[in-house]
């Protein structure tokens, strides 16, 4: 796998639900020669579809690793789901890639989840291009999608195609090629009619007299705005000289890696178009992992923290981050991405986080559902691991003698539950082992066993979420379960700022347990869980190790909920300066004072029962929006937004999770069959009186 650093590409296809970043894949390893046959989506044909519940329902779930050369790169390439119930697989993609392939419908432009995955980009900073996919459709909209671009997402989108046509064969002047506005020439993409199969070469011709004018108004706005990166360019173009498209190319990578444009495409995936010019935009304008600045991480071996960095250098001390795995049964398989350094099978690497030696038995090239097993890697591979038995999603993995702690993956919080059983009381344990490994390798869905009822709780992002979990267990492990109502996951957040002091003071086996703890507690507009802070700072090692002792008290009695037994949210807790007496308090007697505390400020403020509010948006047709919006108002849904895209009419609006159960169905009913929509989680907020009465 050893190859020159400067020649990877570490990308990801990104995009809203349907909007053909399968498709895309599957046409780019058809024109590398990866692979001999265009698969189909609705066939579930695809390479990077192989699950059968993928093909099944013809969209992603799981991530999937497929690499391929195109120029003189290599190319490591991650399709992620569109649907919101599986963000966690976009979010672990983005944390470990270099840059994106953002794909647009052409007819539906920005939606709900493509302003979901930018945020993700944006988090993580991402370098990315996009591709506005589907102008072959009715209702295609290339320069309405580029102003979404701009005006929706906060982008400074940079046209480098603009389209000869726009829609289907039978429109007036319909979609058949694009115009190159870096080479100002035509591109045509002919397919071998005798045999349907596409040719793998682009005609490039004069653009036609009809075009003209449009490729010159949208040149100018190419070369105006490159004005802003490059002084060279500026000069040629005030001089009216030629400007070398080399140095072009160089401006435009230049200002995408620094993230301040992004370049645009055209095509049609599935039509065969525009394919090899996105594949030559990842060689010319995406970054190599020797573009991006080094990894940052903590050194482990220091007492306050200090950040390090490692350069990709294969010749540095060796680090990389688990950002999935696949359970099995047999030895789960750990995909990690190389940030500096060498791995070598049969060796064995240390995980500064959970201070442990992990094997690494084999490496394996990853192929989709195919892996090849090979004895190195180095800085910049995405690489496949077997052997670690300890490690999760988001651990580092390095050289023990030169440790790195990097950043770990945060995912979202689950919104919806159900309670699970096994048919026969026989299989409650095969059940336990089949949830427990369905954990290791998806961070967002959670399973306990409930005290009270002795029921299994499944937790996850969604109804589809829980859906496919519960097909799983049922094809994979041959469990039959039998499932209740799934229900909304709350929280409690605290109604009111207070202060409180907890004690300790006890004799527990001829002991006395002495130890005091303030803390000072306030609700905050925040969409996290419980934040503990230290606002004490003691100079001494031994009053050092007691305020610590009492911060992670504080924060494991807060994890055990508010008043109505719901996790706390949107809560800071301040440990403040405590008396220390002699000798200094034990760690129980501390945890027994901060308990104490927490007890008393749940207490003192009250808490607010807070519910997972959604944003919602629904694609309808004029003649059915009064019924959906009246549908909508119905289940306390506030509309905030009205829109028209691609001639169909968007509705935009605010509904409480555990008032949209079923409402695929609702919306269909209420249309005809005619509307769509999707619904991603958006913040937590005050639930109903009749939900907080049915908590009392």
């Amino acid at each position: 796998m050893t190859r020159p650093i400067a020649t990877i590409r570490n990308i990801g296809i990104i995009a809203h639900i349907d909007a053909g970043k399968t498709t895309l894949t599957e046409r780019m390893l058809f024109f590398t020669k990866t692979s001999h046959r265009l698969g189909e989506v609705d066939r579930g044909t695809t390479i990077t579809d192989f699950d059968p519940e993928e093909q099944e329902r013809g969209i992603t779930i799981y991530s999937a690793a497929v690499t391929f050369c195109w120029q003189d790169v290599t190319v490591n390439l991650i399709d992620t789901p569109g649907h919101v119930d599986f963000t966690a697989e976009v979010e672990r993609s983005l944390r470990v890639l270099d840059g994106a392939v953002v794909v647009f419908s052409a007819r539906e432009g920005v939606e709900a989840q493509s302003e979901t995955v930018w945020r993700q980009a944006d988090k993580y900073g991402v370098p990315r291009m996009a591709l506005i996919n589907k102008l072959d459709r009715e209702g295609a909209d290339f320069f309405g999608t580029v102003n979404q671009i701009k005006q929706r997402l906060g982008a400074r989108p940079l046209v480098l195609q603009v389209p000869l046509g726009m829609g289907p064969p039978h429109v007036k002047n319909p979609f058949r090629g694009l115009v190159d506005l870096v080479e100002m020439q035509q591109l045509t993409f002919p397919r071998d009619e005798s045999s349907a199969v596409p040719v793998s070469t682009v005609v490039r011709g004069e653009i036609p007299e009809e075009a003209r004018s449009l490729a010159d108004e949208w040149r100018e706005h190419l070369i105006s705005t490159l004005f802003d990166f490059s002084d060279e360019l500026a000069e040629l173009a005030l001089a009216e000289a030629p400007i070398p498209v080399e140095l072009i190319r160089k401006v435009i990578r230049e200002a995408t890696i620094a993230r301040q444009v992004v370049p645009v495409f055209g095509g049609s995936a599935l039509d065969l178009i525009g394919i090899q010019p996105v594949l030559d935009a990842v060689a010319w304008y995406l970054p190599s992992p020797a573009d991006v600045p080094p990894v940052e991480g903590l050194d482990p071996t220091k007492k306050t923290p200090v950040m390090i960095a490692r350069k990709p250098d294969p010749k540095a001390p060796f680090c990389g981050l688990v950002f999935k795995i696949v359970a099995d049964k047999h030895g789960d398989l750990h995909y990690v991405r190389i940030y500096s350094g060498t791995l070598k099978a049969a060796t064995r690497a240390w995980n500064p986080a959970r201070q442990k030696k992990e094997n690494i038995a084999q490496l394996w090239h990853l192929q989709a559902d195919r892996r090849e097993q090979v004895e190195v890697c180095q800085a910049g591979d995405i690489v496949g691991v077997i052997g670690p038995r300890g490690s999760m999603t988001g651990d580092t993995l390095c050289d023990a003698n030169d440790p790195i702690l990097l950043e770990t993956i945060e995912f979202p919080e689950t919104v919806i539950s159900m309670a699970i059983e096994p048919e026969t009381s026989l299989d409650r344990k095969k059940l336990s082992e089949a949830l427990e490994m369905m954990k290791r390798q998806d961070p967002t869905f959670r399973a306990i066993e409930s005290g009270e009822t002795g029921q299994t709780i499944i937790s996850g992002m969604g109804e589809l979420h829980l859906e496919v979990i519960r097909h799983r267990l049922d094809r994979e492990f041959n469990l039959h379960c039998r499932v209740h109502k799934p229900r909304v996951s709350y929280k409690e957040t605290l109604a009111k700022s207070v202060a409180a002091t907890g004690q300790a003071n006890r004799q527990v086996a001829g002991q006395t347990l002495t130890a005091t703890v303030h803390i000072r507690a306030e609700p905050i507009d925040e969409q996290v869980g419980v934040r503990v802070e230290q606002q004490w700072f003691p100079t001494n090692e031994t009053a050092a190790a007691v305020a610590a002792t009492m911060v992670q008290a504080v924060a494991e009695s807060a994890e055990r909920g508010g008043l109505k037994g719901c996790p706390l949210w949107g809560t800071r807790i301040v440990v403040l300066d405590s008396p220390l007496p002699e000798p200094p308090p034990s760690d129980i007697a501390i945890r027994i004072a901060a308990a104490d505390a927490i007890e008393k400020m749940l207490n003192e403020a009250g808490t607010v029962l807070l519910e997972p509010m959604m944003k919602v948006e629904v694609s309808v047709p004029e003649e059915h929006v009064g019924d959906v919006i009246n549908d909508l108002q119905q289940r306390r849904a506030i509309i905030t937004g009205t829109s028209i895209r691609g001639g169909v009419n968007v509705l935009d609006a605010e509904a409480p999770l555990s008032s949209m159960f079923g409402y695929s169905a609702a919306v269909r009913s209420v249309s005809q069959g005619r509307a769509s929509f999707t619904m991603a989680p958006l913040k937590y907020g005050p639930a109903s009186a009749e939900t907080v009465e049915a908590f009392a």
